[in-house]
């Protein structure tokens, strides 16, 4: 019996010290790829771009420190602020590169109590819609003095869509357009909208455990989104492919990993990313969002108006964005449909955005917009 407690004891050591060495490999692995700095841009003998950015920087805004890449071939390009939704995602742009860099300087700010701006002091109940348009008009000034520009261009995505009109509509004389990629209108709707199609799918499939699953926790009108659909969310639409991206099959491999990889980051700012994310859930505004119907609350931009949305795109309803432009008055609007995207359409299609920036958006213009 002795030498039987003798056996199993080694061999729980052993476990132990072999699961104790991988994680010290794992952590070792995570700290070589987080050297936490930006690569310059060079041209092709390896030499920096002379007026080139490419920097991680920190600014105070509304009293607290924020965090924020900005890249740019050109510091005299007309500068673009990009609003995130419910997680940094500048990570993406290793394996989707959008090219923005080559005609902005490309501000991706990580938003208070998220990614670079993670701090575990910062009151939940202070990231409110009102502040969080305060901080972005805040840092659009910033932007405005430090590159010596009147105006810069807005473009939100997601949940950033969903405060980032707001900020379109308060202070129009910042900005030469509002851009808004997988906009939002009316979430709650959008989320019915997305369940329905979800468990119609899954019937089709004959996948009777997702139905399951999903009809045990219905979204209604009434009742909202419950917080079993929120868990189960995000991996029945991206085995449908109407997820972050068309190709996306898995948050693991799709997003957790490669913010684990993506060098900008410090090993701490990478794990700030997740706690941030954890600590909230949802997008800090979800309940905001889902109480709110934009056609309404926000019907008319004194800017020109943009919306890039994937046809497949069901975590923000395509047919509903659709609709909200064609209500939205504005002096120039544009609304364009990428037939290969789902929620990402600028890191899916990155040479029709191109394309649709060059023409337009930087003209002022909508030759190449939807026709009716």
């Amino acid at each position: 019996m002795s030498h039987l407690i003798k056996t199993v004891s080694r061999m729980l050591f052993i476990s132990f010290s072999v699961l104790v060495l991988l994680i010290l490999i794992l952590v070792i692995i995570l700290q070589i790829y987080s050297p936490g700095k930006p690569e310059p841009f060079v041209d092709y003998r390896g030499t920096p771009i002379a007026g080139s950015v490419s920097e991680k920087t920190f600014v105070t805004i509304g009293g607290i420190r924020q965090g924020m890449i900005i890249q740019s071939k050109n510091i005299h390009n007309p500068v673009l602020l990009y609003l995130h939704g419910g997680i940094p995602d500048y990570f993406l742009t290793k394996k989707y590169p959008t090219g923005l860099e080559d005609y902005f300087t490309v501000v991706w700010w990580e938003q208070r109590g998220a990614g670079l701006s993670y701090n575990a002091n910062i009151p939940q109940e202070s990231i409110t819609m009102e502040q969080m348009i305060s901080d972005t008009k805040e840092l659009t000034n910033y932007l405005r003095k430090r590159f010596g520009q009147e105006k810069i261009y807005l473009m939100g995505r997601s949940g950033g869509t969903f405060f980032g009109v707001y900020v379109a509509a308060q202070a129009p004389e910042l900005y030469h357009a509002y851009i808004g990629v997988a906009q939002m209108s009316d979430q709650l709707l959008s989320e019915r909208l997305a369940y329905e199609y979800m468990v119609e799918k899954y019937k089709a499939k004959g996948d009777k455990k997702m139905v399951r699953k999903l009809e045990s926790s219905p979204v209604t009108l009434t009742g909202g989104t419950p917080h079993s659909y929120l868990l189960l969310r995000d991996k029945a639409m991206h085995s449908l492919g109407i997820g972050t991206t068309r190709d996306m099959r898995s948050i693991i491999t799709g997003v957790f990993i490669p913010s684990l990889t993506c060098r900008e980051y410090t090993l701490t700012e990478k794990i700030n990313m997740w706690r941030g994310k954890a600590r909230v859930g949802v997008h800090p505004l979800w309940d905001t969002v889902l109480a709110t119907d934009l056609t309404k609350q926000v019907p008319e931009l004194d800017i020109p108006v943009y919306f890039f949305h994937g046809i497949y795109d069901y975590t923000v309803s395509y047919s509903l964005a659709k609709n909200y432009f064609e209500k939205l008055n504005a002096p120039i609007k544009g609304f364009y449909t990428f037939e290969q995207s789902a929620h990402s359409p600028i890191f899916e299609e990155p040479d029709k955005m191109k394309k649709i920036v060059l023409t337009d958006v930087l003209t002022g213009s909508n030759s190449l917009a939807d026709k009716k």
